[in-house]
């Protein structure tokens, strides 16, 4: 179909030699058909915008006379700049203002100046009032506010042996005070609410019910604008970069008491977001979890299992709310960029008949609600900011105008918001956007000119881009470099768009029409599944990433060596054989098969019978059964760490997963353990505590529909190579966790969950092994004399219960006598492990002592005389 005709107001001759073309003017409602031609990029806005960075930096907390000092020494030079322009220019008859370098630097002084006062008076916010004060007495007080942010959950973080609880931080301001004598002041003071929850409503993995069901908080369930109160103690901010004034900590976890509800606007967007969550609730855990996410920002359901594997592949910009993620909506409603102002535009508003003006008007309703129904948090305002950036490219399709467009958003939101000059999600976005405008486009067009398709140039010009400028910062904050990074990025935007779309379109659809709503959502969850499942594909592989100096020196290190790569890039793209073997080189450093690991590193090595796997603080062993079957014991306390270590030891399949005990630093890294991998059985302990990380691992056994069973002394059990015995603990006195003790039972026994770790006696193929777990003294005396640990003699290796602790039992290390013993611990750990009396009284009895944080991963091979052990 031919486009329209359009109907010029006025007839122009074609230029003749020395005469300018005059343009022909269309009353066409669609729009120009001739759009206006590209120039040089228009940079004066840069400066400014980085002048006014640097200032809010600066003068959030600077001493008030050092601000008004430089404030005053940047208006007056600025005035003068300004003002010898205007004489100028009155002096040449109002003809011309000359060069454009005084109004320059007068814009820069005038931007330094404004963004300084700026950052001055609300830094002086925080240090008004009474809060700061009584804050640092660590005052109780009962307070009311306002709740000005989502309720978001923290993560479970693990310390020793267990998980700490999680807890709700709330954004608020404080509108009135009540202290300990009663004294009533009313205030306007940003405060950060910490609410403790109970350990025991909270699963330690931070899934589906820490942020839904029976155990949810109520405090999760707060909308912002609600006006709550509560008795709190006051403590100063946690960080000195912190935009509040103090800290309220709740503790109990109970009910909040709701003074106002909140505003209808925010009722309205909490239905539509309680509405994507329902939507999406039959689909599979990550799919559920990462589509509210990247729809709205909601990561409550994102397990921090998930979360690592975003972090580790540099996809964590799609757990939140993006400028990427809004463009897509945006893009569908304009259509193609470069189109918007010509005949042939396309788009949802072209075939609806909008005019431009309409076009640019609802545009800017729609970055209106969706800033309201995402929360105007400051990570949403940068996405409507960058959004509106990428809109004004879709309008005009022109790249001159994105530079100083960029520069302005940075302008006017460090104005509004000082306290982003600080972030680096600010910085982030900024550097992101940054790249897309500027070096995508160049490296796009050089991968084209060596005959790239166009679609994967753009694709990979853009990814490779802002990964170069971003990888630097990225670095600052993880100590690590991701490997992955460009691949992952590439593959995931294959489904961000129709996940973005069809999410979007799940929200909208839920409050009028549920069952639509759940069908959207079902579509849109086999894109979100894509997308989570690369980035646990990515952060799984052994070479994923590399670690990195910290600090902002490692930042300058690698802006060094990402300079040099591309240098280097650009002249092996023109020698396709070198790129290939550059490209098979580094898949091969990334992937790490197994057989070639072999060759070059020696790890694993053949033959190997038993491996203890470097996990940290924590425990994680395997037994070799044959053909990439093992029984492993305990799993460490991070989920990455024990699935690389299976990995490179090549085990696929696990008959039996001994958990000896409940502690985190030997669960938690389960998920790690199961992934990819077909376990016929988890085995543990019958004394349930920690209650809540008991709690995960029957969640995890029944995710996966593994069985559960529970290991007493005596029990003997038999696979491929591999013969063991239960030894400990004892059925004829089970051991009960407290729930179960009766209140007239004496106390769990000494020792806790410590004294109820299973211990195993193993034989393969003539070695012989003793793992104790993390028995304490008594428990090990008590298992020496027992029935089942009577003919205990000496053992050929011996896993050294408890880390290496100095709490061991001498009697039974003179009994086994190993020849091997190996201590899995981690690396300046707190705890002081292993103890040097412990390694002491080993070495005494002849036993070559090897520990995981020194040897790294250690291997046991042959028996007998051929005895030996390899490290990693």
């Amino acid at each position: 179909m031919s486009p329209p005709q359009t109907r010029p107001e006025r007839a122009v001759a074609p230029a003749r030699s020395g005469r300018p073309a005059v343009r022909v003017v269309t009353r066409n409602r669609l729009g120009d058909p001739h759009p206006r031609q590209e120039g040089p990029a228009d940079l004066r806005m840069v400066a400014p915008a980085l002048a006014a960075w640097a200032a809010a930096a600066w003068a959030l907390d600077a001493p008030t006379e050092w601000v008004t000092g430089v404030v005053t020494g940047c208006l007056v030079p600025a005035g003068g700049l300004l003002a010898a322009r205007a004489m100028a220019r009155a002096r040449r008859g109002g003809r011309s203002w000359g060069s454009w370098s005084a109004v320059s630097a007068a814009a820069v002084l005038l931007c330094f100046a404004s963004s300084a006062a700026s950052a001055q008076l609300q830094g002086a916010d925080l240090r008004r009032g009474p809060v700061p004060a009584l804050a640092h007495q660590y005052a109780e007080v009962t307070a009311e506010v306002e709740i000005a942010s989502d309720p978001r959950l923290t993560r479970p973080v693990i310390k020793g042996d267990h998980t700490m609880p999680a807890a709700v931080l709330l954004d608020a301001e404080v509108h009135r005070l009540t202290q300990a004598d009663g004294t009533v002041t009313a205030t306007r003071a940003p405060v950060r609410v910490i609410v403790d929850m109970s350990t025991r409503t909270t699963p330690v993995d931070g899934s589906r019910g820490a942020a839904e069901g029976p155990g949810r908080s109520p405090w999760l369930a707060l909308l912002p604008s609600t006006r709550v109160r509560m008795t709190a103690r006051l403590a100063p901010p946690l960080s000195g970069g912190d935009p509040v004034a103090a800290v309220l900590r709740v503790r109990g976890g109970g009910a909040p008491d709701t003074v106002a509800v909140p505003s209808g606007t925010q009722r309205w967007a909490g239905r539509l977001r309680a509405g994507l969550r329902e939507a999406t609730e039959s689909l599979g855990p990550d799919a559920r979890a990462l589509l509210p996410g990247l729809v709205v920002g909601d990561t409550s359901r994102v397990t921090p299992e998930l979360d690592e594997a975003f972090k580790e592949t540099d996809l964590t910009h799609l757990l939140a709310v993006s400028g990427g993620n809004f463009t897509i909506l945006l893009a569908l409603f304009i259509g193609p960029a470069g189109l918007a102002q010509r005949v042939e535009r396309r788009g949802l508003a072209a075939r609806l008949g909008i005019p431009l003006r309409g076009t640019a008007l609802l545009s800017g309703a729609l970055t209106l609600g969706f800033v309201v129904v995402c929360r105007p948090d400051p990570s949403v305002l940068r996405a409507a900011a960058c959004g509106a950036i990428a809109l004004l490219a879709l309008a005009t399709g022109r790249r001159r105008s994105l530079i100083p467009a960029l520069a302005t958003a940075v302008l006017l939101l460090v104005l509004y918001d000082p306290w982003l000059a600080r972030g680096y999600g600010f910085l982030l976005s900024v550097l992101a956007t940054a790249a897309l405008l500027t070096v995508a486009p160049r490296w796009s067009a050089a991968l084209r000119r060596r005959r790239v398709p166009p679609r994967l140039a753009e694709a990979l010009g853009a990814a490779a881009a802002a990964q170069a400028l971003c990888a630097p910062v990225v670095a600052v904050l993880s100590a690590r470099v991701s490997l992955v990074a460009v691949p992952c990025n590439l593959l995931a935007d294959l489904a961000v768009a129709p996940a973005t779309v069809l999410g979007f379109a799940a929200l909208a659809a839920a409050p009028v029409a549920m069952p639509l709503a759940e069908g959207l959502g079902w579509c849109a969850g086999l894109p979100a599944g894509w997308i989570a499942g690369i980035a646990r594909t990515g952060a799984s592989l052994p070479g994923s990433g590399v670690d990195w100096p910290g600090g902002w020196a490692g930042a300058l290190l690698l802006a060094a060596v990402t300079a040099l790569v591309v240098l280097v890039g650009r002249r092996l793209l023109r020698h396709p054989l070198p790129t290939c073997v550059c490209v098979v080189g580094l898949l091969l450093v990334v992937v790490q098969p197994p057989p070639l690991t072999r060759v070059i590193t020696g790890w694993p090595p053949p033959g190997w019978r038993f491996a203890m796997c470097d996990v940290g603080q924590g425990d994680a062993a395997v037994l070799a059964a044959g053909g990439g079957t093992a029984v492993v014991v305990d799993a460490g306390p991070d989920p990455v760490l024990v699935d690389r270590c299976l990995t490179a030891l090549g085990v696929s399949r696990i008959p039996l997963l001994v958990l000896t005990h409940f502690h985190a630093d030997h669960v938690a890294g389960l998920p790690g353990v199961l992934r990819g991998r077909s376990v016929g059985a988890i085995e543990t302990t019958g004394f349930e505590e920690p209650v809540e990380q008991a709690a995960f691992v029957r969640a995890q056994a029944a995710a996966r529909h593994i069985p559960l069973t529970r290991a007493v002394a005596g029990e003997h059990r038999r696979t491929g190579a591999l013969d063991w015995h239960v030894l400990w603990p004892p059925p004829s006195s089970r051991l009960r966790s407290s729930r179960e003790v009766p209140p007239s039972d004496p106390a769990p026994p000494p020792g806790g969950p410590n004294d109820a770790s299973i211990a195993l006696f193993i034989r393969s193929a003539g070695l012989s092994l003793l793992l104790l777990g993390d028995l304490e003294p008594p428990a090990q005396l008590a298992m020496a004399r027992s029935p089942t640990g009577a003919g205990l003699g000496t053992v050929d290796v011996l896993k050294v219960a408890h880390h290496g602790s100095a709490y061991q039992d001498p009697e039974l290390i003179r009994r086994v006598a190993p020849r091997i013993a190996l201590i899995s611990c981690g690396k300046d750990n707190p705890y002081g492990h292993p103890a040097p009396r412990t390694v002491a009284a080993l070495r005494d009895e002849g036993a070559l002592v090897l520990r995981t944080d020194e040897d790294g991963a250690i291997a046991v091979v042959g028996a007998g005389e051929g005895l030996s052990v390899a490290r990693d």
